[in-house]
């Protein structure tokens, strides 16, 4: 222990507290044990009142930081998030901003207790420390958490914490949410759980190693200001609460408001949902083999495999099972149980639990297995996080889904949602910028994509995404400041929500001109080969997405002879851009790609993606889908195929939709032969290698999948996909190893 002794209450270790607080959940079910809630029974409007005077502590400090920031992505957008911590790490309250990290900052102090930071570096008043490490607790390198503890006396009685979203991380490729990396020594900064600071001031090592560590050094540095800021207003924010009610009702109120908030939300799932087994598969890529500057082992298309699982148990208890995933691999879209438990945060907040008290007492009535070895939790120290949320954004469409159900069940059909949109095209890259200087950019534009249908409405359009509940774009001449890329366009793409009775969210496009840059180059993000979800109760999953970059245009001259050109391409099929403009198009579905220069003149389309449908496409009102024309949401040569409207014509769309029931009774087979003719492609392996290596992956990570696999396909015993998954194999031996040196460790 420190010189100054154990900082804890009434003379314990932070490290004892935290094993004594679980203990008693182990034993009880509830939060440190607590059977009444006795400040709440007692004086219910001061309960509130405290409450209220801490979370507004939080939102206030967020308000006030945000308008410190000069970076684009925290003060366009507001990606920040503070939060109130116990001495053991567990969340109180939350700001308004990026729930995710709601929880990833709890696990972060969590492991400084475990690893005895009490002791060795020590933590006492006006200390600062900082993580980045998704394997400590984070989702990537780009989320940079800033955590201040506060003290009453010469007691801690909790933490204050900010984080946000570094618009770049100084990793391999430019950026804050980088492609190129394959393993984490190419993640960028990295900042695994470290004191950083001491008097309330940050040290000047820690301060030149962030200004010489990314290709943004103004913005990080502000952002770094605007986090300790923040922490700083929510610790004056709880001093000052302390000094008014007393250190015991302080102490006694962040207990019982955690085990409030577990007892609610096991109420509220009680009553919204229906117990049962849910699944809902989900699918994404990565297509790398034709990247020429990747080695060997990393040039491969992998598929990712996400059988979400979730149980809703009769007590009120939320299991999320991910056995059966794929194995994680050679690029930076693997993930961490930490990131996973933050992903769980952001649809708890925007499905059951969006008008309860915010905090760690929801996650208390939580179980979850994200299996080793899997892109859900890769276990490998060297694995790459850098977009973690490739993974996150598409498997958690599985955790929309099966809540849905669970509350259509129920009777709760204003809150059913089908599958939002993957956050994707993320336009990113950096070079010279307009300026002259080195820059890079992640435009975050990427916050505003469709929506998934509801029971009752449309999706929302191009207002949506599932990691930020405050949708926002930004202001394009902001954007236009900090990137060499001038807007020539930003308007509804056409055919991007998934059709149903109720579509899902459109999203949209921009056109983009790279302007007074001799270089820059630029990644494209999203899913090109794969639908990631589909639609609830008959509804379509949304659009894939391509790229279409055009370099060494002829579009400065097309200008400087003032003669017409377009600026946007409503429909690929017959696309304005393809035909107007010369140049080198890059005109496929290759939407995931390692950066490419572009430079002055060059064209760049950023096509955001839209979200899933719900129900019967046919059952879509004639009215609906004029005004879906109309507004450009859907090209109107689509609207006989898909919604089976004749446009101006409401009775002979009646004998259309006949016409098209008709057929798909007459192309209808009975399950037993659709499953007899899929069994035979299974066992004649009629599928690509990526597919064949993903559920290999799967079952050879889980017998439980593979046994469930063999038997629902009526299998033989041994069948297994004959290809190689070396990730699988690493794994394994990783995992052997780790447990034989728990082995010797545990040994007298």
């Amino acid at each position: 222990m420190s010189a100054r002794g154990a900082i804890g209450w009434e003379g314990q270790s932070l490290l004892a507290m935290l094993e004594r607080s679980e203990q008693l959940l182990a034993a009880t079910g509830r939060y440190q044990g607590l059977e009444e809630l006795t400040l709440k029974r007692s004086d219910p409007i001061r309960y509130e009142k405290l409450f209220s005077r801490l979370r507004g502590g939080l939102v206030s400090a967020r308000e006030t930081a945000l308008n410190i920031s000069a970076s684009p992505i925290v003060k366009e957008i507001g990606e920040l998030c503070f939060a109130l911590y116990t001495p053991e790490g567990d969340s109180v309250a939350l700001s308004t901003g990026i729930i995710v990290h709601v929880h990833t900052m709890s696990d972060a102090i969590k492991y400084m207790i475990r690893q005895r930071y009490e002791e060795n570096p020590g933590i006492a008043p006006g200390d600062i420390f900082t993580n980045n490490d998704a394997m400590i607790g984070d989702v990537h390198n780009a989320d940079v958490q800033t955590f201040v503890p506060i003290f009453w006396e010469s007691e801690l009685v909790g933490w204050a914490a900010g984080v946000t979203h570094e618009i770049d991380i100084g990793a391999k490729t430019p950026g804050s949410v980088p492609i190129g990396p394959i393993s984490r020594f190419e993640d960028g900064i990295d900042l695994p759980a470290r004191k950083i600071g001491s008097h309330d001031e940050l040290w000047r090592d820690h301060v030149l190693a962030g200004l010489r560590g990314t290709r943004t050094p103004m913005y990080w540095t502000l952002d770094e200001k605007t986090r300790l800021a923040g922490a700083h207003m929510i610790r004056d924010a709880v001093e000052r609460v302390i000094a008014q009610e007393g250190v015991d009702v302080y102490k006694r109120f962040i207990r019982e408001v955690i085990e409030d908030g577990r007892r609610s939300f096991q109420a509220r799932l009680r009553e919204m949902t229906v117990p049962g087994r849910y699944r809902a598969p989900a699918f994404s890529e990565v297509p790398f083999a034709k990247e020429a500057q990747l080695p060997s082992y990393a040039r491969r298309d992998t598929l990712m495999h996400a059988p979400l699982e979730l149980r809703i148990t009769r007590e009120g208890m939320l299991e999320l099972d991910y056995d059966g995933a794929s194995a994680w691999g050679h690029h930076s879209c693997n993930c961490t149980p930490s990131a996973m438990q933050g992903a769980i945060w952001v649809q708890l907040t925007q499905l059951l639990i969006c008008n309860d008290k915010v905090n760690d007492g929801a996650y208390l009535a939580l179980r979850s297995n994200f299996p080793p070895g899997t892109w859900s939790n890769h276990s490998n120290p060297q694995c790459s996080t850098g977009i973690a949320w490739s993974f996150l954004i598409p498997s958690f469409t599985g955790f929309v889904k099966s809540i849905s159900r669970a509350l259509q069940a129920r009777g709760f059909v204003e809150e059913v949602l089908a599958p939002y949109g993957l956050t994707a095209n993320a336009f990113q890259g950096g070079g010279i910028d307009q300026y002259g200087r080195q820059s890079a950019t992640t435009n975050f534009g990427l916050s505003c994509v469709g929506g998934g249908a509801k029971m009752i409405l449309d999706g929302l359009d191009y207002a949506a995404a599932m990691w930020n509940p405050e949708g926002d774009m930004g202001d394009m001449e902001m954007w236009e400041m900090i990137e060499p890329f001038l807007y020539l366009s930003q308007r509804v793409k056409p055919n991007t929500a998934g059709p149903g009775r109720h579509r899902g969210g459109s999203g949209y496009e921009c056109l983009r001109l790279a302007w007074s840059t001799p270089f820059y180059e630029m990644q494209n993000i999203g899913n090109g080969y794969c639908f990631i979800q589909a639609g609830l109760w008959g509804g379509y999953p949304a659009a894939t997405g391509y790229r279409h970059n055009i370099r060494g245009s002829d579009f400065l001259d097309l200008i400087q002879a003032r003669a017409p050109y377009p600026q946007s391409e409503p429909d690929p099929g017959a696309s304005e851009l393809a035909a107007g403009i010369a140049g080198r198009h890059d005109f496929d579905i290759e939407a995931t790609t390692l950066p490419e220069v572009m430079a002055h003149g060059d064209l760049y389309l950023s096509i955001y993606r839209g979200g899933a449908g719900l129900g019967d496409p046919l059952e879509r009102p004639y009215e609906s889908v004029m005004a879906d024309i109309a507004g450009g949401f859907l090209l109107e040569r689509y609207a006989d195929s898909i919604y089976g409207v004749v446009p101006g014509d409401p009775q002979a769309t009646e004998r259309r939709r006949g016409e098209l029931r008709e057929h798909r009774r007459a192309k209808a087979v009975p399950v037993r032969e659709w499953m007899k003719s899929e069994r035979e492609r299974i066992l004649e392996l009629d599928m690509i290698e990526p597919v064949q290596r993903m559920y290999a992956e799967s079952m050879r990570l889980s017998e439980r999948f593979a046994r469930e696999l063999r038997a629902f396909w009526e299998l033989p015993e041994e069948f297994e996909f004959p290809v190689a998954t070396p990730e699988v194999e690493l794994s394994k031996a990783m995992l052997a190893g780790n447990a034989a040196e728990g082995t010797r460790e545990a040994s007298p």
